[in-house]
């Protein structure tokens, strides 16, 4: 059997130990780690754009269903007309018809028959319409074209009132709103006589 006295000495020691322990672990504990979030800069919103409106156009001569109207997609070709009327008959003259040209709204698309060349030559397939001359145009006509709403119309006959007509897209470059790609869009549609 221990003596008091052991107990206390071995009590104490463990006490000792447990401090010295707890002293140990105080002093190797490492330094905190500060963590900075640096959140990305803020980007640029691009400004929304107009969604384009579907195009109307009539068909007629040799197609599956000739003298309808059809409801195209902005930016459909004649292509995409013929498809729409049925397809060509086996009496179209493909020669006559630029499956490639753009639509715009109201366009009327002949295909000729190989049987009546001559009658049909008068309603060749316009290559997306009657051009839009922006030198004398209406309002009205410029905001037919792709991309010229009324404020852009309303420019584009500010400027050439205001500074000078227009001699080419260059120009027409000049007129706050119109840019690359809408002169891209435009070449094929306008002209400057």
């Amino acid at each position: 059997m221990s003596s008091p006295r052991t107990t206390v000495i071995a009590f104490l020691a463990l006490a000792i130990l447990i401090a010295a322990g707890l002293a140990l672990l105080l002093l190797s504990r490492p330094e905190p780690i500060h963590i900075t979030i640096i959140p990305p800069q803020p980007t640029a919103t691009p400004a929304p754009t107009a969604t384009p409106l579907p195009i109307l156009v009539y068909v007629t001569g040799e197609v599956s269903l000739p003298g309808t109207q059809h409801l195209l997609p902005h930016g459909s070709r004649v292509a995409d007309a013929l498809a729409a009327a049925g397809g060509l008959t086996d009496l179209a003259n493909k020669t006559l018809v630029n499956l490639a040209g753009n639509l715009r709204d109201g366009d009327h698309i002949h295909v000729p028959s190989i049987e009546k060349e001559s009658l049909d030559a008068a309603l060749p397939t316009p290559a997306g319409g009657a051009l839009v001359r922006v030198n004398s145009a209406s309002q009205e006509m410029l905001e037919t074209l792709p991309g010229i709403g009324p404020a852009t119309a309303q420019r584009i006959i500010a400027y050439r009132e205001q500074v000078s007509q227009f001699d080419g897209l260059a120009d027409l470059d000049e007129v706050p709103g119109i840019g690359p790609a809408t002169l891209e869009r435009l070449k094929d549609l306008i002209a400057f006589d």
